[in-house]
């Protein structure tokens, strides 16, 4: 009761104060636009070991985060808002706990990465970041309770464990980040499904070219010979594929042919297993067919090639 009456204080205080110099509307209602995060993750286990091949990203992700990407350099009201949108997670945790007579674990609150190409010293300065041992110097954290770090992207040593968020970078940093990509083995999961995504990039940059910055047509330009080398393989694996298809359907009709003429039509069954055949099974099998006196020579060849 004394606490409302307090608030109450309070707000007709302010008023008067306030009053002379502008409108005041004292229990107005707010309502905020809708905040969004960049990306909000939630790792399946504590302990997922293949978050290592993502390197220092990998390690942020190890628990629950917040991530917040800018292309151009943060400003202090872009990561005061940051900080914002993570104590409303916080919050919302803490209702949810509550309305379950439960407390909310430290471990289930995410942490906010924010990731900026440079960050200048008077920002960092400004929110009091603090080095923390084994991790990089990049690495600036906003000390507790805001569970939050800036992470400066161009300031991050260029090597794999970093790859990943250089690649979020700009300008020189991007494109030599792109390069380590490209030198990946081919085999690597994240490699090609990110060039696509960087070629979905350069064509929306193509689409609004007069407009977008040097970095850009720089990023372009780098990305071009990439998009047509892999566009030429794709064509190239596309035609091949084509023509493997034309070589297995004629070889199916081929031995279906040849199978229909000696044991007369073969059930339906035995069609269809002729259809998964690959193309060197249907040329052995068009070799083998000239032995078979009976369909059980076919069954018993066709049950080989499943051993």
């Amino acid at each position: 009761m004394t606490r409302f009456i307090h608030d109450q204080f309070a707000k007709e205080y302010l008023k008067l104060l306030l009053k002379p110099y502008g409108k005041v509307t004292p229990d107005r209602r707010v309502i905020s636009e809708v905040n969004r995060i960049d990306v909000f993750f939630s790792p399946l286990s504590a302990k997922n070991q293949t978050l290592e091949v993502l390197g220092l990203l990998g390690k942020f992700a190890a628990f629950p985060a917040l991530f917040e990407a800018f292309r151009n350099p943060a400003t202090e009201d872009e990561v005061t808002e940051c900080v914002s949108k993570l104590l409303l997670v916080k919050s919302e945790l803490q209702r949810k706990a509550h309305r379950k007579t439960a407390s909310v674990e430290t471990l289930t609150i995410p942490k906010l990465w924010i990731i900026t190409p440079t960050a200048p010293a008077s920002l960092l300065s400004t929110f009091c970041v603090v080095q923390k041992p084994d991790w990089s110097s990049a690495v600036h954290f906003i000390p507790e309770p805001f569970r939050t770090a800036i992470v400066v992207v161009h300031k991050l040593p260029c090597n794999t464990d970093t790859l990943w968020l250089r690649m979020l970078g700009r300008g020189k940093v991007q494109q030599r980040a792109i390069n380590e990509l490209k030198a990946l083995p081919l085999n690597n999961p994240y490699r090609q499904p990110t060039l696509e995504l960087l070629y979905n990039l350069q064509q929306h940059l193509r689409i609004n070219e007069n407009e977008i910055e040097e970095d850009d047509r720089e990023l372009i330009m780098l990305l071009e010979p990439l998009y047509q080398r892999d566009k030429e393989l794709a064509r190239q694996e596309g035609k091949q594929e084509g023509k493997q298809e034309g070589k297995q359907e004629e070889g199916q009709r081929l031995v279906t042919r040849q199978l229909n003429r000696r044991f007369g039509e073969i059930n339906s069954s035995l069609a269809d297993q002729i259809q998964a055949l690959s193309v060197e099974q249907l040329e052995e099998l068009a070799e083998a067919l000239l032995d078979f006196s009976t369909p059980t020579d076919f069954e018993a060849w066709l049950n080989q090639q499943q051993e």
